[in-house]
């Protein structure tokens, strides 16, 4: 196949995209005709039909099918290279759309995106917080910050910090009503529940799921955190809720044989093999602002 091997390929992929020459034109900034042009050019190379052309629609052939699947793969992957290495040194601009949970973002996230604003006032930022796992792909979303383990295989995950669970009550309840020294001693007490209706342990290596049961429920960290302070159960929280309280002994950590392995702060993208700069470099203000917070210290 002689000539430029490239050309024709944006072209084809565009129309595969679009179905249609026109939308592929407009999106290129081309005219019609060149993209038809293009085409054709392409197929007389390739010396195979790759799109059935009818007044009303465009549609690919089998030799199409085949070949719309690597190059568009090859496009993507030419365009983020030269991204990567055109944006090495350059601002982050334009808008970054990012969501994280409530809590958690209120408390670490939003401090350090606005430190970061401060640093790139070119950057626009919206940020949606929310306790609810949004689709990045079709909701339009650069990034998320997500907390524990992930299942999205859409998504690249990049830590940004540890996150550890514990299992806590304050001494005057252990007092009142005993220490627990096997999971199966927790059904016989009050359990203060939060976000999740189920506690994660371990036992003989393997993930034990527990369904906690008691008399007080909030969707707050912070109100279980209180709840328990004050005595009224066990309660099972990330390390950033009760650290201090563990250190100041306001809290017994319990079961410790038992915790869960440390799952993760996560960093969430939709899959690219090079971020945009200004998701990589917020990113990376994320971890470093997140190691400088003593609950990570």
């Amino acid at each position: 196949m002689s000539g430029n091997r490239w050309e024709g390929l944006d072209e084809f992929v565009a129309v595969a995209e679009c179905g249609s020459f026109l939308r592929a034109a407009e999106r290129l900034r081309v005219s019609s005709s060149h993209v038809s042009r293009q085409i054709a050019r392409l197929e007389e190379r390739l010396q195979a039909r790759l799109l059935y052309r009818t007044t009303r629609r465009v549609s690919l052939t089998e030799a199409g099918h085949t070949f719309f699947a690597r190059c568009q793969r090859l496009v993507e992957e030419r365009d983020e290279a030269f991204l990567a290495i055109s944006d090495l040194h350059s601002a982050p601009t334009g808008l970054l759309r990012m969501t994280a949970a409530v809590a958690y973002g209120e408390r670490f996230i939003v401090p350090l995106v606005n430190e970061f604003m401060a640093a790139h006032p070119q950057l626009r930022v919206e940020i949606e917080l929310s306790n609810r796992t949004l689709d990045l792909v079709q909701e339009g979303y650069d990034l998320a910050i997500r907390l524990g383990r992930l299942s999205d295989s859409r998504l690249v995950a990049t830590r940004i910090a540890p996150r550890a669970m514990y299992l806590c009550a304050a001494p005057s309840y252990l007092e009142r009503y005993g220490r627990p020294h096997t999971l199966s001693e927790l059904a016989r007490h009050n359990c203060l529940i939060g976000t999740g209706d189920t506690w994660m342990f371990q036992q003989d290596g393997r993930e034990h799921p527990f369904k906690p049961s008691g008399n007080w429920r909030c969707n707050s960290g912070e109100a279980v955190l209180d709840a328990a302070l004050r005595g009224f159960g066990l309660c099972q929280l990330p390390d950033y809720y009760v650290l201090e309280p563990l250190r100041r002994g306001e809290l017994v950590s319990l079961l410790e044989a038992n915790q869960p392995p440390n799952t993760a702060v996560w960093a969430v993208y939709p899959q690219k093999r090079y971020p945009l700069p200004k998701v990589r470099l917020l990113i990376e203000a994320l971890r470093q602002g997140l190691a400088q917070r003593p609950e990570y210290a």
